[in-house]
């Protein structure tokens, strides 16, 4: 099978790593890819914003499968395109994509299909989501309703830290993406992350993560993309795992499909687990990133096949096996991330990792044949282990022989974890 894969990330090296271990692939191209997606797919300067030039290099190169990596092109219909010239593609349309693309259609589907989320208001002014939040008190939850690269949602503590939100959105911090806020409750309990694929009528359940979003250590400090994550989330027991597919994930894929956006791809569900139960933050429409950076070191089944049969609606054919040994990464980020950074710092070395470790590529390019860091969030350094804290141990052992002056990394990633194997 010849595939293209859509991205540039951590995630889309996490798979192309993945992808390139198939027995069905014949030649993976990658569109742009990054230096460490290089080593598993041919990198190919594909416009990926240009939905024409796309679908021009998959009729050219007779491409058998499209898989489409981050949320812009989805939100774009990139997918949409690919459909309509007869490609199989993994990723959903651009009507069903708006469950990532705008907060405020999620909320809205929520409260039509009953699913358990925090009470919300959707806003296009400011004095009106002002008037809300002083009425409600803090704590209390400030949304850019569009896409805002993980940064466009302020959970705030205090009256004062919402207000200032509204002013963020509505004066331009999130460019178009805040043109619209959503309010919402403020949900009390542990965050985790729930990945569940959809071929619109049948859903298959993947894998649980727990995300570190907060850049400094204690979760301390502004939102980032996520500063390392570990898979599975202890707090996502066999019950709530069947309790998320029953509430929020199948009334999701029942509602979307009678609202006339049946979803096809992966549904990556934010949730925050309170006494009353999983209860949905958000819903992403692509794999998580670093999320995605753990699963797959923990999938042991062939990936390829099981994206093709959500694509191709035969998801009810296929089935996914896990390893039981937990997985962690560490994100190495750019000094002053995600405020402003250094550009094309140069990373001296990346150390080789043995069995059960790997260092993903997220933000890096190569410079007159150097490598460098070209974004926030640079590299992914991931392990396995017995336990999360031999996985944890692993994976500073490994970023710490990382030579890259201008990086820096939370040194707790999993603590919530190991605090459990401790007790």
């Amino acid at each position: 099978m010849k595939v293209l894969l859509i991205g540039s990330g951590g995630r889309e090296h996490a798979l192309a790593w993945k992808l390139a271990q198939s027995p069905e692939l014949t030649t993976l191209y990658a569109a742009p890819g990054n230096p460490g997606i290089a080593e598993h797919a041919t990198l190919v300067p594909v416009n990926t914003e240009d939905n024409d030039a796309v679908v021009s290099f998959c009729k050219d190169n007779a491409i058998d499968f499209v898989v489409v990596g981050p949320e812009a092109p989805l939100v774009a219909g990139v997918a949409d395109r690919l459909r309509a010239e007869g490609f199989a593609v993994f990723g959903p349309s651009a009507a069903a994509a708006q469950l990532e693309g705008s907060k405020g259609f999620t909320k809205d589907i929520c409260a039509r299909y009953d699913i358990p989320t925090g009470a919300y208001q959707r806003f296009n002014n400011g004095p009106k989501a002002k008037a809300y939040i002083r009425e409600q008190g803090a704590p209390i939850v400030v949304k850019a309703d569009g896409l805002a690269a993980g940064k466009g949602v302020t959970v705030a503590m205090t009256v004062d830290e919402a207000l200032a939100a509204v002013d963020d959105c509505f004066e331009g911090a999130f460019g178009a993406a805040g043109a619209e806020v959503v309010v919402e409750a403020y949900l009390d309990g542990e965050e985790a992350s729930f990945f569940c694929l959809s071929d619109g009528k049948h859903a298959l359940a993947l894998a649980t993560a727990q995300d570190h979003k907060r850049v400094g250590e204690g979760d301390t400090g502004p939102n980032t993309g996520g500063m390392g994550a570990y898979s599975p989330a202890p707090v996502m027991t066999p019950e709530m795992v069947e309790r998320t597919m029953k509430e929020i994930i199948e009334p999701t894929m029942r509602g979307m499909a009678e609202s006339g956006y049946p979803f096809s791809g992966v549904f990556f569900a934010g949730l925050m687990i309170t006494k009353k139960g999983p209860e949905l933050i958000e819903y992403n429409v692509r794999f998580g990133d670093p999320e995605c950076q753990v699963l797959m070191m923990r999938l042991k089944s062939d990936l390829l096949p099981i994206l093709y049969a959500t694509a191709t609606g035969t998801l009810d054919k296929v089935t996914a096996e896990w390893s039981d040994d937990p997985a962690l990464t560490v994100v190495m980020a750019s000094k002053g991330y995600p405020g402003s950074y250094d550009k094309n710092t140069p990373i001296k070395s990346i150390p080789e990792a043995g069995e059960g470790a790997k260092v993903f590529h997220a933000g890096t390019a190569l410079k007159d044949g150097a490598l460098v860091a070209t974004g926030g969030r640079v590299l992914n350094v991931t392990a396995t282990g017995k336990a999360v804290g031999e996985a944890q141990a692993r994976a500073y052992a490994l970023l710490d022989k990382v030579e890259w002056d201008n990086g820096f990394c939370r040194r707790d990633i999993g603590w919530q974890a190991i605090k459990r194997e401790k007790a």
